[in-house]
Parts: C-alpha cells; structure tokens; sequence
C-alpha cells in the first residue's frame, strides 16, 4: 500500500479523529509524512510534514499493520517500532483512536 493509498483511506475514516483537539505527524522517513489537524471539525489529514504536538515515526509496512489491527500501538512503541516525539498524552489519545 502506497503512502497515498493510506491518506486516501485515512481521509475517508476521518471522524475518528473528532476529539484529537491536537495536531499529529506520522513520519515515514523517505516515504513521506501525513499530518492530521485535529483542532478542526471534521478533522483536516494531508500529505506533508506541518509542524505538529506529537510526531510518530513509523515505518509505512508497520504503520499499516496498526491500521489493520495486525499491531497495537502500545506494543509498536514497546518493540521500539514506533517512536513517539512531543506530547505523549496526544499519542496516548490517538493510540485509542487507532484501536477503533
């Protein structure tokens, strides 16, 4: 799955992020970043790499694992697969939101 297939499937999922109140950026190192704003109603999820609370840096195989409920973000993060830089409360709130 390509990083644009994602955007397109998170932007179509979108309301899962109502309630962020926050700003997020998975990073996916040379494949690209996705920024989520999620101080807007509905919440905004763009290409790119904005500055963000919480930064994530995963790679886009793992990453996708946890969009399909293949890998929990708790554990991503215990196998140090998942970095987390900034709010780790924002991580914290978008990890329930992933588990969905």
């Amino acid at each position: 799955m390509s990083l644009q297939q994602i955007l397109t499937e998170m932007q179509s999922s979108s309301s899962r992020f109502n309630g962020l109140n926050s700003t997020v950026k998975f990073d996916f190192g040379d494949q690209g970043s996705i920024f989520i704003d999620g101080t807007r109603t509905p919440p905004e999820i763009t290409e790119g790499g904005e500055d963000a609370k919480c930064v994530l840096k995963i790679s886009l195989e793992d990453f996708m694992k946890l969009q399909h409920g293949q890998l929990s973000p708790m554990m991503a993060f215990t196998m140090g697969k998942l970095k987390v830089q900034g709010d780790m409360g924002v991580a914290m709130k978008l990890s329930t939101m992933l588990d969905d």
